[in-house]
């Protein structure tokens, strides 16, 4: 009796430490064996290994030429990246991985690719063409605390400049969009033209639909009637090229550091921007929700390629005729589609691409492929049926257990929840240094008018009074946050004489070019709050 209790309790549940930790123990003890047994690499995707799943969050930039992406990455981070140009001309000509390192370095692609420590090894497959295109470009940054960016070259449009690449983009692209969080595909919203290499991108990657996001850069360049007929215009041109069916979001605005040129759609373009940063906030926390997403996913992708393969094993025939055979198998290729989905079930969207398969068919000795192993197709089964479902169980509690720290935090999203907006290089915040006085104060005298004109109450004007007089400088919700932090030195919501000052003289610094500090530096501190300053 108690050898049958024993062996009806049944098998005991795995607890993970975590669920990424779930998921790379699923992948490696169900999917990897399917996964290698029929080739799935050489048809599809590399295996994963443990980069793979500890990465942090990889956000993508994709767009045309001179379309925004390094200044946007930029105005993210307020700081440039090693190797980073900006330019009207297209000046990102490779793909470059923004990280968090020490110190501030570039990593050219055939050393990046031999760091086992990087996600990036697989992309050795894309020949040394693609590898002196690719980089690591590492710094300290408090956003890359917890994300890792991506720039790419702008996309051509020219036939000719396409060849000259030397590696196939598309693809590329394709391995970057299986294994990144997010994929930002931005617009100028004076140039809405889709050339044939972007469109051949977009058709690549509208399998990662889930991860999408349309930006509509420059958005503050245009009159309101014609941003009105912009976006009209990019949801035609997208609609031919993405088939959807459902009108997907377009975040519109002015994504750098710049005051706006029209000023009409302040409020809607600041709306924008708050739930755009928001998205990109929230992917560290649900980072193993997508990396469990992605499993089930592939999994699919490895059951009909098993199916596929073991199918075309058995139809070759054992002694003559088999090239012969191979040939009309691959050119037949969509009848055995149609045959796998009718026997097993499965849906159309989860079968590879029949033309690309074809090719791939080509170089490959069908009598060379294992028949199906219905062992290891169960074993995918019970993971999809059962262990996925006890990992989705578990991700709201790890939600819930989760703080600020798994929030994107630093740069120009810390302004939205830091003031009442909502959200150092060159002469400008350096000029006075090592004077005795505070260098703020010549310019306070054209300061004072306005500040009377605000109706002062015991000496000090209410933050939304100062609200409304900061933001004629056209300046972005993001700059105008990081001037109140460092004026507002009382954080009491309201600003004296010298507090309105030195955010006037902040601003005027920003509107000649230069950046600002993360902290004031002694010139520009007021005199009445040097205490303890040396």
């Amino acid at each position: 009796m108690k050898k049958w209790l024993q062996r009806n309790k049944g098998p005991k549940e795995p607890q993970y430490a975590s669920v990424i930790q779930g998921v790379k123990e699923l992948y490696n003890k169900r999917l990897r064996p399917l996964e290698d047994l029929y080739n799935f690499k050489d048809f599809h995707s590399p295996p994963l290994d443990n980069a793979d799943f500890e990465a942090k969050p990889m956000v993508l930039m994709l767009g045309q030429k001179s379309v925004g992406k390094t200044t946007f990455i930029r105005y993210l981070l307020e700081q440039d990246y090693p190797g980073m140009r900006i330019g009207p001309e297209p000046t990102t000509d490779r793909f470059i991985a923004i990280m968090k390192g020490d110190p501030e370095d570039v990593t050219p692609g055939n050393a990046a690719v031999a760091d086992k420590n990087h996600q990036y090894q697989p992309l050795t497959k894309f020949g040394n063409a693609f590898l002196n295109r690719f980089q690591i470009a590492t710094m300290k940054n408090i956003v890359l605390d917890k994300i890792t960016f991506l720039d790419t070259p702008g996309v051509l449009s020219g036939e000719k400049q396409r060849r000259d690449r030397g590696y196939d983009f598309c693809q590329v692209v394709d391995w970057l969009g299986e294994r990144v969080d997010r994929i930002i595909l931005l617009f100028d919203a004076h140039k809405l033209d889709i050339s044939d290499e972007f469109a051949d991108v977009i058709n690549t990657i509208k399998k990662y639909d889930d991860k999408i996001r349309i930006v509509l850069n420059k958005a503050d360049e245009v009159t309101d009637q014609e941003l009105v007929r912009v976006y009209g215009a990019l949801m035609w041109a997208l609609g031919k090229v993405m088939n959807f069916t459902e009108v997907p979001r377009v975040y519109m605005g002015s994504f750098w550091d710049q005051p706006l040129q029209r000023e009409t759609n302040r409020t809607f373009f600041e709306a924008e921007e708050m739930d755009l940063f928001k998205d990109l906030q929230r992917l560290p926390s649900r980072s193993a929700l997508r990396k469990l997403n992605d499993l089930v996913k592939r999994a699919r992708l490895a059951k009909v390629h098993a199916y596929i393969i073991s199918h075309l094993k058995k139809e070759m025939p054992s002694v003559f005729g088999k090239d012969n055979k191979k040939k009309e198998l691959i050119n037949k290729l969509q009848d055995t589609f149609d045959s796998i989905q009718r026997e097993h079930q499965i849906s159309p969207g989860d079968f590879p691409n029949l033309k690309r398969m074809q090719e791939q068919l080509q170089f490959h000795d069908f009598t060379k492929f294992h028949p199906l192993k219905q062992k290891l197709l169960d074993s995918v089964d019970n993971m999809l049926a059962t262990e996925i479902a006890r990992l989705m169980q578990q991700i709201p509690l790890e939600e819930a257990n989760q703080t600020e720290v798994n929030v994107v935090h630093g740069g120009a999203f810390e302004g939205y929840t830091e003031s009442p907006f909502g959200i150092g290089r060159g002469e400008g915040i350096d000029k006075g240094r090592g004077e005795h006085e505070w260098v703020v104060a010549q310019e306070q005298p054209e300061f004072n008018s306005t500040f009377e004109r605000l109706n002062p109450i015991d000496g000090k004007i209410t933050g939304a009074a100062a609200k409304s007089e900061l933001v004629k400088s056209k300046l972005p919700n993001s700059v105008l946050s990081k001037v109140w932090k460092l004026a507002d030195v009382d954080k009491d919501g309201m600003l004296d004489q010298e507090e309105w000052a030195l955010a006037n003289h902040l601003i005027k610094i920003k509107l000649d070019g230069h950046d600002l500090p993360s902290d004031l530096p002694d010139h520009l501190i007021p005199p009445s709050k040097r205490d303890g300053v040396n």
